[in-house]
């Protein structure tokens, strides 16, 4: 079963990613200024994914990858498969797991590493 992952990039937007049980992201979406958009997305894709398209591309380092678009506007891209055949295991995964994966949010996650004085003064 694959996972959908809401996160927040350093400038603000928000992004999902696609992940695979074992944490392998097939696909990354398009930024978003608001997380509403990326639940909308989410939901559409978990609601009725007959209505995207997958535009598969090879490129000239014979590295393979898509574009998953709705009424022609790309929504997300793929990593890079190195394989024509890993691109469709990858295809076939969002196919029949994306309507049961969970999502998780962590687009508020406010935790950081303490940097090295921090770590120092809690320890005395």
């Amino acid at each position: 079963m694959g996972t959908f992952v809401i996160s927040k990039r350093y400038n603000g937007d928000y992004k999902f990613v696609f992940a695979t049980r074992k944490g392998k992201t097939i696909f990354t979406s398009i930024p978003c200024k608001h997380k509403w958009d990326c639940e909308q997305m989410i939901a559409g894709i978990k609601e009725n994914m007959v209505l995207f398209a997958f535009t598969k591309i090879r490129k000239a380092s014979n590295q393979h990858f898509f574009r998953l678009s709705k009424d022609g506007l790309v929504l997300a891209h793929s990593r890079k498969f190195s394989t024509e055949l890993m691109l469709e295991k990858g295809i076939k995964e969002i196919i029949n797991y994306a309507s049961k994966a969970e999502v998780l949010d962590f687009s508020e996650n406010s935790f950081s590493f303490l940097n090295e004085e921090e770590v120092f003064e809690n320890e005395v």
